[in-house]
């Protein structure tokens, strides 16, 4: 079985990308109107349809596919899973919705960054323009007195979108509110460059702001605390900025202001082994998430001070 229920209306499919569990999962909220929350990396979409078959969903009843930003492991699946799914439309961020309907610079820049993880992730098909929907806000019936509304989260990208549903009162941060690893019950950062502080600290209180019950993490599952765990978030993010900010100041090597991150954020200090030895966040938390500071520190002081 990859779904299991997490709610009212409400599934996680867990899509084992690569055959790595708790990584990258995907949601469906059923009701007379389904929806699907991420598409996936292009090679989980079997995982992802298997658990629409489970639920007995029909794949024609699905009208949507909302992606949270068009990074693989959220989006780059949705050109082979739309195949799958005749009437469904993508909804995107605008700023996305390009590299949706042709992903040709999108696979070369992954695979620039990721590295090996984006062959673990599968190249992206493109989706036909007439099935791709652009906005920053909106609300959407789900059926059944159900609603799923739209907010604009970036930082992260500038392309993520959050996605409230209002039957639990849960919140689909995509990566604005980082990766909850549920083994150690905390949660790390997601900030591969280019990542933007202001906003994603702006981005934060949006979600704060809509007092969420729970968190429905991408990477990986259902968090309760929501509040609680966005503040947390929030001064994390910080604390690694003023690290980075005095490594670059320092002239320190990126792995000289990873040892420092590790030694001084006590969620890193806690759970360092267990990322140092995970095939996949080794090298996304631990390289991609402290580049994505270090060239965030290195802009901000090459501004002119006011």
């Amino acid at each position: 079985m990859h779904t299991k229920k997490i709610g009212k209306n409400l599934y996680q499919v867990e899509l084992d990308t690569g055959g790595i569990k708790q990584l990258i999962c995907s949601y469906i909220i059923a009701g007379p109107k389904p929806m699907l929350v991420e598409a996936g990396p292009t090679n989980s979409v079997p995982n992802l349809l298997s658990g629409i078959q489970e639920l007995g969903i029909a794949p024609q009843a699905i009208e949507y596919v909302a992606v949270t930003h068009i990074h693989l492991d959220h989006g780059g699946g949705a050109g082979t899973l739309l195949k799958h799914l005749p009437n469904a439309k993508v909804l995107v961020h605008p700023r996305g919705a390009p590299h949706m309907i042709d992903p040709e610079r999108l696979w070369p820049s992954s695979q620039a960054v990721l590295g090996f993880v984006s062959e673990i992730f599968g190249k992206p098909e493109p989706v036909s323009k007439d099935r791709v929907v652009s906005l920053t806000e909106g609300t959407f019936e789900l059926g059944a007195g159900g609603k799923l509304s739209v907010l604009e989260t970036v930082g992260h990208a500038s392309h993520n979108l959050s996605f409230f549903e209002s039957f639990n009162g849960g919140v689909f941060p995509g990566d604005a509110a980082g990766t909850f690893l549920p083994d150690c019950g905390v949660v790390v950062p997601t900030t591969p460059p280019p990542f933007h502080l202001e906003a994603a600290l702006a981005s934060l209180d949006k979600l704060i702001a809509l007092n969420p019950t729970v968190l429905y993490f991408s990477h990986f599952g259902i968090a309760d605390n929501a509040v609680e765990r966005l503040k947390a978030y929030k001064v994390q993010l910080q604390l690694w900025a003023d690290i980075a900010e005095a490594g670059v100041k320092a002239g320190l090597s990126l792995e000289q202001i990873r040892d420092n991150i590790v030694a001084q954020d006590p969620v890193m200090t806690q759970i360092s082994d267990y990322v140092k030895a995970h095939q996949i966040y080794k090298k996304t938390v631990l390289e991609n998430c402290v580049r994505g500071f270090i060239e965030y520190a290195k802009t901000k002081q090459s501004k002119p001070q006011s």
